[in-house]
């Protein structure tokens, strides 16, 4: 049977269809999905497991029956073939092979490989469903000077075969007609007769495809571009340098989170300072007027000021994804992770957990060895994300000068920097232990295809950092409000009548700025807040902290980025002025004898302790989700505090 594009006008019965979009990894099958559901897309588990699902919906004209056709659609994961490996491709397979409410699959392949993405394509029209095959990347495969000759490749496959390019939108409305046509369509198979043995029917379902491609695809000629690609290859992936390439280019990505946010986190503060005090100047005095500027208002803006860094965090992330880079380092490290229990698939959920440990943890499954998969999870928090990276700016901001300079490197993103593989390789030290103590017979395999060149698709990662940003915005909104209420609360009142002798016994003194700041610490100190923090002080004071830091470090293992949020509210509250950023107030804070509160050994203790401790709730419970016992968690949390207070005393200690 031969598909063209003019065989694409007749109608289809039925009003509501579910597409499986399948493919290889890196096949463009997610770029696709977004294009057919926009933002009618959820997220949630497939039946009895924890991988996740996207699933969306599309709706489609059929100019034959004048109606609208509802298209329900399913983002598998990734898979190479059938016959799985990993717990994402196990889930794919079962849903293409027993889900018989899919009606159709639209398989995405890549089409500058289209030797090994035919395997998968083949496996799955063999499987007997209805199926159209999109191929994806032609726009590339026209420029390296191949050609696919796509009318006879539809007729030796007995489905429609259609070019597109999901990156640059093309092609997609011939998809979307042909799911319409396809789906009442007669059924045909790639092999009809099949031995019942695996590896034959493997060997001959390749010597089909190769055949095929023969007849098919016109040989390219070697181009100058891809000349330039084999040799950046062998520099990117040295063996000996291409580590040293690696940390150049972080240490560059570093550089830029501080140079670049500077003005932007600037306006940000001040921004929120003029707005405090203009409600300040609106707003009645009482109460309520001080919960919502010394506690709410106060809270929000101590995350709020950061989201430049963290922006920028996701765009460098985003443009070494989206060029091909990160599957380079993904290479290199391989070799690495080994003599440490891991393989190079565990630097995906490595770096991935420089921007989140949640996510990350959830990409450890493309990780088949058992054993691996779970080390990989135990480990991933070590490494540090963006819920850090406020509480990180601000310390390193106070100790050193944005002026200090080491070469043309910017002291402030050196440590910055430190602070990143100071994780790493506590998270490697930490994998090393768990492999000598954890038993497997399981084998270990590593696979990757390393893709093209390309230039980055900026309207994709501008999407990314936008949808980042909001859901830290958000998510951590939702707890610094609550945080911010209670905090408040508790530092705005105080057992009996402890805040009344206080303003009598200044009331009785004298009645000037310096009276009005200590009655505003000692009330602070007598209230609720400060009754807590007493109670924590004596255990966290060796590590250089005092009791408002204590309380910080508890409200924190809600999330992270809530450390700043809650000094915000500290000291804010009783602080009528309001016209000092939070960093300001906490350079100004002493101790008893006078001396610093925030020395650079406090600073450095505190950045320590938050390289190492597990204080997020969501990664909790994520480790339970994917381990399905409450077992891995706590040993997580338990060995992670463990480390958090040791290596900040032993920080406090040298500094000191």
């Amino acid at each position: 049977m031969l598909y063209s594009f003019t065989d694409l006008n007749s109608s289809s019965p039925k009003n509501k269809i579910t597409v499986a979009f399948a493919g290889n990894p890196n096949s463009g099958k997610s770029t696709l999905f977004n294009l057919f559901t926009g933002l009618k897309q959820s997220t949630g588990n497939f039946p009895g497991v924890t991988v996740d699902k996207k699933t969306g919906t599309a709706h489609l004209y059929n100019e034959a029956t004048k109606k609208l056709v509802e298209l329900d659609c399913i983002d598998l994961p990734g898979i190479y073939s059938l016959q799985p490996n990993t717990e994402d491709e196990k889930v794919s397979a079962d849903v293409l092979l027993n889900n018989n409410d899919i009606d159709i699959v639209l398989i995405v392949a890549d089409a500058t490989n289209l030797r090994r993405n035919l395997f998968l394509a083949t496996q799955i029209i063999d499987i007997g469903k209805q199926c159209v095959l999109a191929l994806n990347m032609i726009d590339l495969v026209e420029q390296g000077g191949m050609q696919i000759n796509i009318n006879l490749l539809a007729e030796k496959l007995g489905v429609p075969v259609l070019p597109i390019s999901a990156r640059n939108s093309k092609g997609i409305e011939k998809i979307k007609k042909a799911l319409l046509t396809t789906i009442s369509a007669p059924v045909t198979k790639f092999i009809s007769d099949k031995n019942g043995e695996m590896q034959a029917e493997n060997i001959l379902r390749y010597k089909l495809i190769d055949k095929l491609i023969e007849n098919v695809i016109t040989e390219k000629q070697i181009l100058p571009s891809e000349k330039i690609a084999k040799r950046l290859d062998k520099i990117l992936t040295h063996k000996f340098w291409g580590y040293f390439i690696f940390l150049f280019v972080l240490a560059l990505i570093f550089q830029s989170v501080f140079i670049l946010a500077e003005y932007p986190m600037v306006w940000i503060e001040n921004l929120f300072l003029w707005a405090g005090n203009k409600f300040a100047e609106i707003l009645p005095e009482g109460k309520l007027s001080d919960l919502f500027i010394n506690g709410i208002w106060a809270g929000l803006s101590g995350v709020v000021v950061f989201v430049p860094q963290i922006a920028f965090l996701f765009l460098f992330i985003g443009i070494l994804e989206d060029t091909g880079y990160m599957a380079r380092v993904i290479f290199i490290m391989d070799k690495l992770m080994r003599k440490f229990g891991l393989n190079g698939k565990s630097v995906i959920p490595l770096i991935s957990g420089m921007a989140c440990a949640v996510p990350a943890i959830m990409s450890a499954r493309t990780i088949g060895n058992k054993k691996e998969r779970l080390i990989t999870i135990l480990v991933t928090p070590l490494m540090s994300c963006s819920a850090r990276l406020p509480v990180f700016t601000l310390l390193i901001s106070m100790i050193i000068p944005a002026t200090s300079k080491v070469g043309f490197f910017n002291l402030q993103g050196l440590t910055l920097m430190a602070l990143y593989l100071l994780g790493f390789g506590a998270a490697l030290i930490a994998a090393l232990f768990l492999k000598l103590l954890l038993k497997t017979t399981d084998k270990s395999f590593f696979i990757l295809e390393l893709p093209i060149y390309r230039a980055p698709q900026w309207k994709s990662i501008a999407i990314n950092i936008i949808d980042k940003v909001k859901v830290f915005v958000v998510d951590a909104g939702k707890v610094i409000l609550a945080v911010s209420v209670i905090l408040w609360a508790l530092s705005s009142f105080a057992p009996g009548s402890r805040f009344e002798e206080l303003e009598k016994k200044y009331d009785q003194t004298q009645n000037d700025d310096s009276a009005a700041t200590k009655l505003a610490a000692e009330k602070l100190e007598a209230s609720y807040a400060g009754i807590l923090g007493k109670i924590i002080e004596p255990t966290i004071a060796p590590l250089g902290f005092d009791w408002k830091i204590g309380i910080a470090l508890v409200t924190s293992f809600a999330a992270r980025e809530v450390f700043v949020g809650t000094m915000a509210t500290i000291y804010s509250v009783g602080d009528e002025a309001n016209t000092l950023s939070i960093r300001e107030k906490m350079l100004n804070e002493k101790r008893a004898n006078g001396a610093a509160l925030y020395s650079v050994a406090t600073c450095l203790s505190l950045m320590v302790f938050y390289v190492f401790a597990m204080q997020c709730m969501s990664t909790l419970a994520v480790v339970y989700r994917e381990t399905k016992s409450w077992k891995w968690p706590l040993i997580q949390f338990v060995y992670m505090s463990i480390l958090a207070y040791a290596a900040s005393f032993i920080t406090y200690t040298i500094f000191n």
